[in-house]
């Protein structure tokens, strides 16, 4: 019973590595990024749009259909979805299903305070650039947008595989 005591604390503990990283071969291709985007998009605006022709099939008022609850849901889908989520995964829902990560460009995960800078600071910069600050990502060679570089952030193609 000892050895095997002794072996257990001798084993390492635990934890994810990144196995040759190489951020310019995993860099998420622009169109790929752009599906992603799109998706989380849809998931936001689905939400009202539905809620708004659920309320005109019950109700002919379209006055009483634009009902704040569904505006509030709205709004904590898009906060679980662009920051939450992502603040705990590395993943909106689009990019989930798109097999993209968030993580720094020496390939760990980003922390909680980079994702929140990059989808709150860095989304509104890249909005006032009227999208410029995205189409970055698709003339730079790391395919990084604004919001990337405000955050210290990359998008990479690729799911996380323990060592």
């Amino acid at each position: 019973m000892t050895l095997m005591a002794d072996n257990a604390a001798q084993l390492p503990a635990r934890r994810d590595l990144i196995v040759d990283f190489a951020p310019e071969t995993l860099r998420a291709p622009f169109a790929l990024r752009c599906g992603a985007f799109l998706i989380d998009y849809i998931l936001i605006v689905a939400v009202p749009v539905l809620g708004l022709i659920f309320s005109l099939l019950i109700d002919d008022n379209p006055a009483k259909a634009s009902n704040s609850t569904m505006w509030l849901i709205a709004i904590l889908v898009g906060v679980s979805d662009m920051i939450i989520f992502p603040s705990l995964s590395g993943q909106t829902v689009g990019m989930m299903i798109c097999g993209l990560r968030l993580v720094r460009p020496d390939g760990r995960d980003a922390s909680a305070g980079r994702v929140i800078l990059r989808n709150t600071v860095g989304y509104l910069l890249t909005a006032l650039t009227l999208g410029v600050g995205f189409l970055i990502a698709a003339v730079t060679p790391s395919h990084r947008a604004l919001h990337d570089y405000v955050s210290g952030t990359m998008v990479v193609y690729g799911r996380k595989r323990k060592a």
